[in-house]
């Protein structure tokens, strides 16, 4: 009997349907889906002949669970031991409300339909968002009304200039948008003239600029490394931080070189530099300091760690700021530091077009792993602190020593 399609097999193909969104799909916009045809597996005519009550119960249990939704069509069957019998043949699922009535969404799709009514009415435009994610629609079902508010508050304040604190309507706040940036990029797509809408910025993270939010400042830490220019606050520290506009327009005359460091005990042990300026790096991504335009005139210099991503980040570096130099990134210092290698956890193998022959000699040590079998990953902070001072005081003299 497990051969012949059961109750169950009928719901689950109808299930199916349902979880792929289709069944859904059909309240916004309804296809030729129905009447619908479900894969019915009968018996043969050796199961008629020696599993003869097998076949009544298995008829039996059909026509039970036809009450569920499903029609069964029969076909009379002349047999030779049984004789003449009523079969089903065919099983089918002829409206939308049956299917719902199989596996039990009446329910939800009602809720659905709601979502859909109010859509209807207050933004059509989304309408097609609804036939391709219905599923998704009917999980914000409680949130629905102030996602079209939402809509409608930016339709109405295309760019609106003010953080996202300010959005004022009842029932949202910043949190709850922040929450669903990811729905509301896709319904703002949809509801939007494109010239509400900045193309280049994608993602969450870009979410604000993208709409014409305001959003927090990227902020840039940097010290002064000279103590004769203590820049603004003089027997201090020196440790600074800025905005990305404020950055762009500082423009230090007493500052020659810029020093680029990813770690920030080291941003902070950083050792004086005649007319040096150490900026605290942030990984990947150098949006903060590529307005900057002064950085240009100056000598640049990035201290990452020996590994392949450290040589990835230099490699963004200088696609923004091509006279960028690596700072103790070389053969000579990594060796000399063997006791302190550790494994890089997942090691980039990419191609890097920025690098110089010596950096992309070292860039395809590492990706390759021509040093040892593991991949290696010197950090930063594991350079001998007298060796940094010997680099930056040969620099300081003019000198290019060796990981300059």
């Amino acid at each position: 009997m497990s051969d012949w399609s059961l109750p169950a097999d009928l719901r689950a193909q109808v299930q199916r349907r349902w979880d792929k969104g289709e069944l859904l799909a059909e309240r916004v916009a309804p296809t030729q889906l129905f009447p619908l045809r479900l894969t019915l597996r009968v018996p043969s005519s050796s199961d008629l002949s020696e599993r003869f009550d097998a076949v009544r119960r298995w008829v039996a249990d059909l026509q039970q669970g036809s009450r569920a939704g499903y029609r069964l069509v029969l076909r009379e069957v002349r047999h030779r031991v049984i004789g003449q019998n009523s079969l089903p043949a065919e099983a089918w699922v002829d409206t939308l409300d049956d299917a719902l009535q199989v596996i039990g969404k009446a329910r939800e799709a009602r809720v659905f339909q709601s979502v859909l009514a109010a859509t209807r009415e207050r933004q059509p435009a989304l309408l097609p968002w609804l036939q391709r994610q219905p599923l998704r629609a009917l999980s914000l079902a409680e949130v629905w009304p102030q996602l079209l508010d939402l809509v409608a508050w930016l339709q109405a304040h295309p760019r609106p200039g003010v953080y996202l604190r300010q959005v004022d309507l009842p029932g949202i706040h910043s949190k709850f948008i922040e929450a669903q940036r990811g729905v509301l990029a896709e319904l703002f797509d949809l509801a939007l003239p494109p010239d509400a809408i900045d193309a280049t910025a994608g993602g969450a993270a870009q979410f604000a600029r993208r709409y014409g939010f305001r959003d927090k400042p990227l902020r840039v830490r940097l010290r002064f490394l000279d103590p004769r220019h203590a820049a603004w606050v003089s027997g201090t520290d020196a440790d600074y931080t800025l905005t990305q506009q404020a950055f762009a327009r500082l423009d230090p005359p007493a500052v020659r070189r810029v020093f680029v460091t990813e770690n920030e005990i080291n941003f902070l042990a950083f050792p004086p530099v005649a007319d040096g300026l150490v900026v605290f790096g942030a990984g990947y991504g150098f949006e903060a300091m590529s307005q900057a335009g002064w950085l240009h005139r100056r000598a640049l210099h990035y201290w990452g760690d020996i590994d392949t991503h450290g040589f990835a980040i230099l490699d963004q570096l200088r696609a923004h700021f091509p006279q960028a130099r690596a700072l103790l990134m070389d053969h000579d210092t990594l060796l000399a530091h063997e006791a302190q290698w550790v494994d890089e956890p997942q090691p980039t193998q990419r191609d890097l077009p920025h690098l110089d022959d010596a950096e992309r000699w070292l860039y395809d040590d590492l990706r390759w792993r021509r040093l040892r079998d593991a991949p290696v990953r010197l950090e930063q902070e594991r350079i001998g602190f007298g060796r940094v001072e010997q680099v930056l005081a040969a620099l300081s003299c003019g000198g290019v020593p060796s990981g300059a």
